[in-house]
Formats: structure tokens, sequence, C-alpha cells
């Protein structure tokens, strides 16, 4: 394996894009087969000289989403839940309406679910940043709301669902969500820099910092309780790790074929070049080619994991930025599509000494 760090690349414009203009800083690292380039740009802390360690570990937020998915369409390979199942079958009576909402719907946000996020307040969130939520806490606020629409008759975006996800794991496996997923993907990978939501209060170093403005001022998030995102947004990790993830996912040591395809089968979103499936989506980029993976966004963190088909070319990226304003990630991948390149390399790529995008 070759490593480029902080040098000229075809790549090295990805983390400096999403670190300029609004963007505090950032870090990417960007994979063509078995070699790697890392980057980074900006400084780790607010008013600080540190530039931002391109290794450091990172909040994920919906990331984690792909994770809790991976784990459920293991447990359908297992014959243990069908993706049909009502939600009432295994949580009963948490959902009004239950008997009426299936795993997949979950799953692919046509549940109709109220999003609970969407009544998060700051102020708040900085009071209570070091409670410990349980998911049915979440649960009970957001079904305090009437259901968007009929189950199966829309779609939109909803985190409700995947906290649902998480304690229908645990349920069905009898152990925690935390304990699956490290269980099943974490140890069988050999990943060793990410953590389990009930394991990410705090970030271990290196790492950059976070911020959330309040009242004007930026309050430190690096460090707060992962327990009000949950199976749904609450896990940490690094580029390096994500990219080993998805890199497994993608060339099946995690999921038989049959669960991938469920995984990769696409409905349409708002969005003209994206398709959703079951905790990952599909982005169709300018030259026609298709990278697939998963955005996050939580206090202070953005992050965005793409890769060709079968994983050859892979970029992962972490942002951290004060106004929680941001490029939608299907037009960042469309401005950088260029390192994405040919999924099958090509004779030059596999010169030696060449870092290729």
């Amino acid at each position: 394996m070759r490593t480029c760090r902080h040098g000229p690349s075809p790549s090295s414009a990805d983390a400096g894009q999403v670190g300029r203009r609004r963007r505090r800083g950032a870090l990417a690292e960007f994979r063509v087969g078995d070699r790697v380039w890392h980057g980074s740009s900006g400084s780790a802390e607010l008013r600080g000289t540190l530039p931002v360690d391109a290794g450091g570990w990172f909040r994920i937020g919906s990331v984690t989403k792909t994770f809790t998915a991976t784990v459920i369409l293991q447990l359908v390979g297992e014959r243990r839940i069908r993706l049909d199942d009502p939600v009432e079958r295994w949580l009963p009576g948490l959902v009004p309406d239950g008997d009426g909402i299936t795993l997949r719907q979950l799953l692919d946000f046509t549940s109709g679910l109220h999003n609970y996020t969407d009544d998060l307040d700051l102020a708040e969130v900085a009071r209570d940043r070091f409670r410990r939520w349980t998911p049915q806490e979440i649960v009970a606020r957001a079904t305090r709301h009437a259901p968007r629409f009929a189950p199966g008759t829309s779609r939109a975006y909803c985190n409700t669902s995947y906290i649902l996800l998480g304690m229908v794991i645990a349920k069905v496996t009898g152990a925690t969500y935390d304990t699956e997923v490290e269980r099943r993907v974490l140890r069988p990978l050999g990943i060793r820099r990410t953590l389990v939501p009930g394991a990410a209060d705090v970030l271990p170093e290196p790492h950059a910092h976070g911020y959330l403005v309040i009242g004007g001022r930026p309050l430190d998030v690096a460090a707060y309780d992962a327990s009000h995102a949950g199976a749904a947004g609450g896990m940490v990790s690094t580029a390096g790790d994500l990219n080993r993830f998805f890199r497994a996912l993608l060339t099946g040591e995690l999921l038989r074929p049959a669960e991938m395809r469920l995984m990769q089968t696409v409905v349409p979103t708002t969005a003209p070049t994206v398709g959703g499936g079951l905790g990952i989506a599909r982005v169709t980029l300018p030259n026609g080619a298709a990278v697939w993976g998963k955005d996050g966004g939580t206090f202070g963190y953005y992050t965005f994991s793409f890769h060709t088909a079968q994983a050859y070319r892979q970029l992962t990226v972490s942002v951290t930025d004060l106004t929680g304003a941001r490029t939608r990630t299907h037009e960042l991948l469309a401005g950088i599509a260029e390192v994405f390149g040919p999924e099958v390399p090509a004779a030059a790529d596999l010169a030696p000494g060449r870092v290729t995008g």
C-alpha cells in the first residue's frame, strides 16, 4: 500500500473543496485499489492552530444507518425476521398502528412516522447534552405526533424508524444493539477505530472539535451523550474504518447476494440523481457512473462516504463547521466526479508510484 499524506493527488481537491468558504476543517481518505491518500484542511479547534489530523475520529451521524441496515438484513438472511414483518410483531404496543408498518418501511423511510429530530431545540440539546436517553423515550416523543402519511404511500427521511430498528435488533437477538454491531460487523472485519453509540460519548484523540452556536456563542460538542441518536446516528469512526466497512459491504463480506440485492434496490428520492435503498444511497454522477454510500450530519459534524460498485475507488470525508449550512451531498459528488474514474483499473492505474483519481 502506498500512502501520500498532504501530497499532490487528483483527490487533493476533495478535502480542500469541502474545507473552504464556510468550512472550518475537513479530512478525507481516498483509495484506489490498495493505494490510499489522506488529506486534511483547516484547524482542529476553534481559534487553535493544530491542524486537523487526517486519521482522526469523528461523529458519523446517519452513516450509522448503514450499519443498522446491515445487521437487520443479516437477520433476514438468517430467517429470524422478514422485511414484511409488522413492527407490532417485535415491539408490541410501542407504535400506534404498528401492525400496519413493516420493517421494510422503517428501512426505506416509507413508514410515515414523525421524525423526532425535527423537534430538537438547540438550547435544549446544549442543556441536556450529557443526558442518557432510552430508545423508548425517543419513540414516545415521536409518536405524540400524528403520522405524516399512511405507511407505504410516500417517502420522507425518518430517524425515528432507525431507532425502532435498533430496538428490533435487540428484541430479536436478546443482546443490545451495540453488542450486535460489534459482534457481527466490527470484530469480524478487524475494525478497531469505530465506536458504537454506547461508547461514543467522548471522541478519542486525535479529533477535530465540532460546535453548536447557541446564543451567538460556539459550544464545543465533541463530547456529549450519543444515546439521543442511537441506531439512527450515534456512532463514531474514522475515514479509514468507514472505507473498510463499505469495501466489505459492497464486496460481499457482510451480506449474502440476496440480502445485498434488497439493500441496493432503490426508489426515487426528491433529488433526481439519488436513489434510496435500505440504509444506503446510489448517486448517479454526471458521466453516468454510479456510486454507493451514505452521508450523515450531526451536531458540528458532516460526513459522506461513497464508493464505486465494487469499492475499487473510495472516498470518505468528514467536515466540521459552525454554520450547519452545506452543499447537498449529491451536488458535491457531481463536482468531484472525476475522482471515481472507471471501476475497472486501467493499465495506467497500476503504474507504480502513482495515486490516481
